[in-house]
């Protein structure tokens, strides 16, 4: 577990862009039962969260075309959170950082840690915004 006061601005980069921070097994679940598509970036500490999975996930919210709600849980600091986001990210193992896009709680796009690692902020934008217009 990560103290906060360390996590803080990681989990800032997405709050203060919109996202919403899920901290137990009933914010997830409840966020996953709304109607319409939600995404759920795992965060992380690690360097391609920074460099590239929180910037690119970002840059895909650009366009019109994005996600009714986003969402955020830390792996690693929101272990209930965290674990439950992964139960509904089966058959996927889990994976952070990684971004999941859900519909009408059924997950319809994954991006695991081995989609992020060596691929540009844009690179990861291009496929999250892909997957917007498909399923948005």
């Amino acid at each position: 577990m990560y103290p906060e006061e360390l996590v803080k601005p990681m989990r800032e980069e997405l709050t203060d862009n919109g996202f919403s921070p899920l901290y137990t097994s009933e914010d997830v679940d409840n966020a996953l039962a709304k109607k319409g598509t939600t995404l759920v970036m795992v965060n992380s500490v690690c360097g391609c969260a920074a460099g590239t999975a929180r910037p690119g996930t970002l840059s895909s919210l650009q366009f019109d075309k994005k996600p009714d709600y986003l969402t955020t849980v830390f792996a690693g600091v929101d272990k209930e959170s965290t674990a439950q986001a992964r139960e509904h990210m089966i058959p996927f193992p889990p994976s952070s950082p990684a971004v999941a896009l859900f519909k009408d709680g059924e997950l319809v796009h994954m991006l695991e840690r081995h989609h992020i690692e060596g691929r540009s902020a844009q690179m990861i934008a291009q496929n999250l915004i892909a997957a917007y217009q498909e399923h948005c």
